[in-house]
C-alpha cells in the first residue's frame, strides 16, 4: 500500500488518523492538488477533491461552498503567508490538518529548485492551535509524530526522538 518513494510513516501515520475521526461516507475537500496521499484516500474508500493549485492566500472562494463535508489540508498551512484566511471561510464543519513543526536545530524548508515549495510558517504546536481557535475552530484531537531518516548524523538522532508533525481534527459548531 505505502510502496516506492512515498513517506510511508507520515501516509500510515495520518490516514489511520484520518481514518479515527471522519467517515468514509463524508464528501473530502482536500487543500492541494491531487497528490499520491488524496490518491491514496481515494484507494481506501474516501470520497475526496481536490482543489486545483489556486493560491489561497488570495482566493478562498474554494472553501466558502457547504458542498462538503470535511476540509483536509496535509502540510499546507506552512506554504500560505496567511492560513487564517482560509481557515475562516472554510464552510465545511470538520477540519483535519497536519503541519511541519518548528524543529529548533533545523531551518525552515526552502526548496533551492521550485520557488513555491517554500514553508513560510513552521508552527509550534500551541500557535497552530491558536490559529485554529481564533479562526473559529474547536480542537476535538491532536497528536504529534517523529519522522525519522536513515541517516548518520547529529541531526538524524535528534529527528527519531524530536516530532516533526503535527496532526489535528478540528470542528465549528
Amino acid at each position: 500500500m505505502y510502496e516506492g518513494k512515498f513517506p510511508k510513516k507520515r501516509y500510515k501515520h495520518t490516514l489511520l488518523f484520518l481514518k479515527e475521526v471522519i467517515s468514509k461516507e463524508n464528501k473530502i475537500l482536500d487543500l492541494g492538488v491531487q497528490n499520491p496521499f488524496s490518491e491514496l484516500l481515494t484507494k481506501e474508500g474516501f470520497k475526496v477533491t481536490n482543489t486545483i493549485g489556486e493560491d489561497l492566500d488570495l482566493e478562498t472562494a474554494v472553501v466558502k461552498t457547504e458542498e462538503f463535508d470535511v476540509v483536509t489540508a496535509f502540510e499546507i498551512f506552512e506554504h500560505l503567508v496567511s492560513p487564517f484566511n482560509v481557515l475562516r471561510d472554510i464552510k465545511a464543519k470538520k477540519l483535519v490538518a497536519s503541519i511541519p513543526l518548528n524543529l529548533w536545530f533545523a531551518s525552515a524548508y526552502r526548496s533551492k529548485t521550485d520557488k513555491w515549495d517554500r514553508h513560510y510558517h513552521e508552527f509550534e504546536d500551541w500557535q497552530f492551535d491558536w490559529l485554529l481557535e481564533k479562526a473559529g475552530w474547536r480542537i476535538v484531537n491532536s497528536e504529534k509524530f517523529t519522522n525519522p531518516v536513515k541517516k548518520l548524523g547529529i541531526r538524524p538522532l535528534l529527528r527519531r526522538i524530536t516530532p516533526r508533525y503535527y496532526l489535528v481534527y478540528a470542528v465549528r459548531d
